[in-house]
């Protein structure tokens, strides 16, 4: 698929992973190209094509969820691959092949996670209410339960997402967090004070809290990068990206 990202995390040749971005599709406008969002106001038709084409090049079903910010995974199976209505959740996981766990971003954190020996994978939808909340911490202890591993065992890879120049938040971000080195305080001309805030540090931070060791990605940011990134952020009215994991039977 043109532009597509490959996590580079060295998982089992048994998992297979990829995001997409905004290249290869036939949505127009500010949806262009490749948006994958059903609840965005884009061509329905659009849409439908520019989703078989992301499946075409995943090579297996994708499962999406409806996202809302929270902290719930959910564990999908084969039978799953037309799931209507769409499940509330953030993240998901599976340990059977031939399905993809899908989390769609535009500004948000994708992380996708790899169990050891194959034994599963999973993906999770991080914006700040969602990390806040504990959706990587549940995503973790979902796939380790799930594949009998430890979170030492996981490999995990942070996709682009809303980068530390970029993301300026209130108060009640950098209270929801305690604080910390990865907020940047800034004064507003009128005086008031917002923080630049690192997404991507501070699910780091978490993941190493949890004792994962194996983690890889975090660059890229999706409002900076026009040209490859959708950004609800930026543009207001534009497509979804999204980010997937499976198992290869």
């Amino acid at each position: 698929m043109p532009g597509a990202l490959t996590p580079d995390w060295a998982a089992d040749s048994r998992v297979g992973a990829l995001m997409s971005t905004r290249a290869g599709g036939v949505s127009e406008g500010p949806w262009q190209s490749l948006n994958l969002g059903v609840a965005v106001n884009d061509k329905p038709t659009a849409v439908a094509e520019n989703r078989r084409r992301f499946e075409a090049a995943l090579g297996v079903p994708a499962v999406y969820l409806r996202q809302v910010h929270g902290a719930a995974v959910i564990r999908v199976r084969a039978a799953d691959a037309d799931r209507t209505p769409l499940v509330a959740a953030d993240a998901a996981i599976t340990t059977e092949a031939g399905i993809a766990c899908t989390v769609q971003v535009a500004d948000c954190l994708p992380l996708l996670f790899a169990a050891p020996e194959g034994r599963g994978v999973g993906a999770a939808h991080a914006g700040w209410r969602g990390l806040a909340g504990g959706v990587v911490e549940a995503s973790v202890a979902a796939l380790c339960d799930a594949a009998a591993c430890t979170p030492r065992q996981l490999r995990v890879w942070l996709g682009p997402c809303i980068g530390p120049r970029q993301f300026e938040v209130g108060a009640e971000v950098v209270e929801a967090f305690g604080g910390g080195h990865h907020f940047v305080p800034r004064a507003r001309p009128d005086g008031s004070m917002r923080w630049l805030a690192d997404l991507s540090g501070l699910a780091r931070d978490r993941l190493l809290a949890l004792g994962l060791a194996q983690i890889s990605g975090g660059q890229g940011c999706t409002v900076e990068d026009h040209s490859r990134f959708f950004s609800f952020r930026r543009d207001g009215i534009t497509g979804r990206m999204a980010a997937a994991v499976w198992l290869r039977g």
